[in-house]
């Protein structure tokens, strides 16, 4: 796959007029400009997401996590691995074969959400065999892309700063998006479910990797290792306590399978389905529009 051409690897999108780098951008899917794609506007919502320890309404909620992850973007590649022990290296590609068909497939669109860094996005790359596919990482820290950026020199990723319950993008535009743990941290997960499934192609398919809590044995020493030693050696490797503070909480209140297979069939997903990965402690939610 050769780097993408007329086209910025990292773009800046907001409510504001669209700040553009490196000259005019032209729509990867459509051949348009950024500018012209209208934003929908979600105000109503029916699944509360993720609440850091802030007050206020899911937009100071959002800030709150923007700025979390912002502070520990340098290190963030390093704490991953340290934390997860390598396994989350085996999550991404495990996850990222399960949709191989679509990635082989020619002149397949894939949008990873979330995409932090991007090693879930560079996951999907190795995959991606296909002429002509395109793959996009979307997030809405600067400091993660920036670095994302860096790691991609060479390749036809391409980066989008931009907000995951508000997409730059018209309806009907991908055969696949993908979240790696980040979808837990949205401020309004049944609005994320919507969007992704605005975004889908009609038999397109959605894949969310995240955090899960297993039980019996397994389920107690994960969670001693989870509350009590990941955010100290977090704490230390970073310099910063809230990300790895907020990271137990997070999880604890992220919905169980059962709960958000739901979540997903009332948003309009078909053949809602999750797999655990290591005991239960990630896992995988696919569906199809």
């Amino acid at each position: 796959m050769q780097p993408s051409t007329g086209y910025a690897s990292l773009v800046r999108v907001s409510k504001s007029p669209l700040v553009v780098r490196n000259g005019r951008i032209r729509s990867l899917l459509l051949g348009r400009s950024w500018s012209s794609v209208k934003v929908r506007d979600r105000t109503k919502t029916k699944i509360v997401g993720a609440t850091p320890l802030v007050s206020g309404d899911s937009e100071a909620a959002g800030r709150a996590i923007r700025e979390m992850f912002t502070s520990i973007a340098p290190r963030y590649d390093l704490l991953n691995h340290v934390l997860s022990f390598r396994v989350d290296w085996l999550w991404w590609r495990r996850a990222a074969r399960c949709f191989r068909p679509i990635l082989t497939a020619p002149a397949s669109h894939a949008l990873d959400l979330c995409c932090g860094t991007g090693d879930m996005t560079f996951a999907l790359l190795r995959q991606a065999t296909g002429s002509g596919v395109q793959i996009l990482g979307v997030d809405f820290s600067h400091a993660m892309l920036a670095r994302a950026q860096q790691k991609s020199a060479g390749t036809s990723l391409a980066w989008i700063e931009a907000d995951a319950l508000n997409l730059p993008f018209p309806d009907s535009q991908f055969e696949l998006v993908t979240a790696a743990f980040g979808f837990r941290n949205l401020a309004d997960y049944d609005a994320s479910l919507c969007e992704i499934l605005r975004v889908l192609k009609p038999e397109g398919e959605c894949g969310i990797l995240d955090f899960g809590q297993p039980h019996g044995v397994v389920g107690g020493v994960y969670r001693l290792y989870f509350r009590r030693v990941l955010p100290v050696i977090g704490t230390i490797l970073s310099g910063v306590r809230g990300p790895y503070a907020y990271l137990p909480a997070s999880v604890e209140r992220f919905p169980p399978p059962a709960e958000m297979i739901e979540c997903m069939r009332q948003c309009g997903f078909r053949e809602a389905s999750w797999t655990p990965y290591t005991f239960g402690i990630a896992g995988l939610y696919r569906g199809k529009k």
